[in-house]
């Protein structure tokens, strides 16, 4: 499995060295962000949040891609598999890990925003506590 993420980064690092594919406010730690989302929707956790079933992949990331690039990246993501949920999990946990250690704090902002979301449905695992729905709707609005 470590030789397909590397495959993966790597792709997607190259992808990313011309500096007309950047997007606005584009930081190299963005790359292991969105592969780390990639992969906890390729996962399709049970535990995770109904509303955060799919982690939104950026437009601006996504478009950097052709058709032909994303789907050499697509297939990779997809090979990766495991027998449960746990094993899928830590190998994601795993992931954040590695990738927050190639970046200074400054550059973290998405990774550790990640890495948040993912802790937090571990301990759902953990506790073998039910999905609870959050509303994210502003409570001065609501009647």
């Amino acid at each position: 499995m470590k030789e397909k993420i590397e495959t993966l980064l790597e792709l997607l690092h190259t992808h990313f060295l011309d500096e007309a594919k950047h997007y606005s406010e584009f930081e190299n730690s963005d790359v292991e962000y969105f592969a780390g989302c990639m992969l906890y929707n390729h996962f399709a956790f049970s535990k995770a949040l109904d509303n955060l079933k799919t982690m939104d992949l950026s437009y601006d990331f996504l478009s950097a891609f052709s058709d032909e690039e994303f789907a050499a990246i697509e297939e990779i993501v997809k090979s990766i598999a495991f027998d449960d949920e746990l094993q899928k999990l830590a190998f994601l946990q795993d992931f954040i890990q590695e990738a927050k250690a190639k970046y200074t704090k400054s550059e973290l902002y998405l990774l550790d925003r990640f890495d948040y979301h993912v802790n937090a449905m571990a301990q759902r695992y953990e506790k073998n506590a039910e999905v609870m729905h959050i509303d994210f709707q502003n409570p001065l609005l609501r009647k």
